[in-house]
């Protein structure tokens, strides 16, 4: 054995000491679970095992073993299984990483005779074996998440995960059975407030997620009965069909936005942006995932206090009515045309013609006209969206 290995194997009960105080120091949930004296003498025997088996493989790139990475897998479902979250268990995964690749450097260090060769046999053997006790680790993490959560808790963290670019993904979409995409859009379903309503939805959402075997994410608003569902869709994937389904489960006014990207988060804020100026509707079949190009003009005015001002305007001289604001949504959805706006509406066409007239003398606006058309869809968007409410 070379005199770096010699080095690593004289400061392995040092070092897996100064991992676990690491630890409990930077990650609160590990040391809740060490406080006893024989789960802390659990942690230490694992790093000190972790250690040596690295100084038993490095020398010739031997691999670990199935049984060394059940050995791994055990840790990681046992401190799932005591509770540990994904954070805490990214963290402690971060600080070994740190410290795996320090008491390297201090080895080569304190071994000035030791040759270059050595060196990069143990780095070029604990890139790939890491990755492997890294994969077993998250392998038995989840399993033991799957036994204490439910489904959608499951389809929640799986879809955190994805949102984190965290590589326990691949595990939890496995046990969730989620056929993982090469690239997500992201789609925000807003729910205002539900007066009367005391769901949860945690079974909407779990139906859901099991018929389309997509991520979603429940988010509650910190106050009242409203919040958020989160949703990833690969191209396969019928986004329309999927927050249909949800609105007519739901069945309460709501507003998608969605976006695409190669970062899914930035992908989220710009979903997030876009629902909030997309029109809140409650039929299942008016609801549609709005994307940028739909409302654009909407979040220019929200940016825009003075525009926003003259719009909101506009829509209160529409108050005398009769439906007014309603009315122009049905005809700029059925894109100007009549007869399908009336049919749309359940009126007459004469009585659709005399509601367009009130429009015109109330703003000044013809509704079929390039001006109107402008500014009158504007103002049954921002209207629509609860942004005036």
């Amino acid at each position: 054995m070379g005199s770096l290995f010699v080095e690593l194997a004289r400061q392995a009960p040092a070092n897996a000491r100064r991992e676990v105080e690491a630890y409990t120091r930077e990650v609160p949930e590990f040391a809740s679970l060490v406080t006893g004296t024989r789960a802390r003498a659990q942690a230490l025997e694992y790093a000190v095992w972790f250690r040596r088996r690295t100084i038993d493989l490095a020398p010739a790139n031997g691999l670990l073993t199935d049984g060394d990475l059940d050995h791994i897998a055990s840790m990681g479902e046992m401190r799932a299984g005591a509770g540990m979250s994904l954070a805490s268990r990214q963290q402690v995964l971060r600080v070994h990483t740190e410290l795996m690749l320090r008491e390297i450097d201090e080895a080569t260090r304190a071994r000035s005779d030791g040759s270059l060769d050595e060196l990069m046999s143990v780095m070029g053997w604990f890139a790939p074996q890491g990755e492997r006790g890294i994969d077993a680790y998250c392998r038995g993490f989840v399993t033991a998440l799957r036994r204490r959560m439910p489904y959608v808790a499951q389809v929640a963290l799986l879809t955190k995960a994805l949102l984190a670019e965290d590589p326990v993904a691949k595990e939890l979409a496995r046990v969730a059975g989620v056929r993982l995409a090469d690239a997500y859009d992201v789609t925000v379903v807003r729910v205002p407030d539900r007066p009367g309503d005391d769901r949860d939805l945690d079974g909407e959402v779990e139906g859901l997620a099991r018929a389309h075997r997509v991520p979603l994410w429940w988010r509650p608003a910190s106050a009242g009965r409203g919040g958020e569902l989160i949703a990833l869709t690969g191209p396969d994937d019928d986004v329309a069909v999927l927050v249909r389904d949800f609105a007519e489960a739901l069945g309460h006014p709501c507003a998608a936005g969605t976006a695409g990207g190669p970062v899914l988060t930035d992908a989220l804020d710009r979903a997030r942006h876009i629902g909030r100026a997309a029109p809140l509707h409650r039929a299942p079949a008016r609801l549609r995932p709005h994307t940028l190009a739909d409302v654009f003009v909407e979040l220019a005015v929200a940016d825009a206090p003075f525009t926003d001002a003259w719009l909101r305007e506009v829509a209160r001289s529409l108050a005398p009515g009769p439906d007014l604001l309603l009315t122009l949504d049905a005809y700029y959805h059925c894109d100007m045309n009549r007869a399908l706006t009336a049919s749309a509406l359940n009126v007459h066409p004469r009585t659709l013609d005399y509601r367009l007239r009130r429009v015109r003398e109330l703003t000044g606006l013809d509704p079929a006209s390039t001006r109107g058309v402008r500014v009158l869809s504007t103002v049954v968007t921002r209207g629509l969206s609860g942004a005036w409410s």
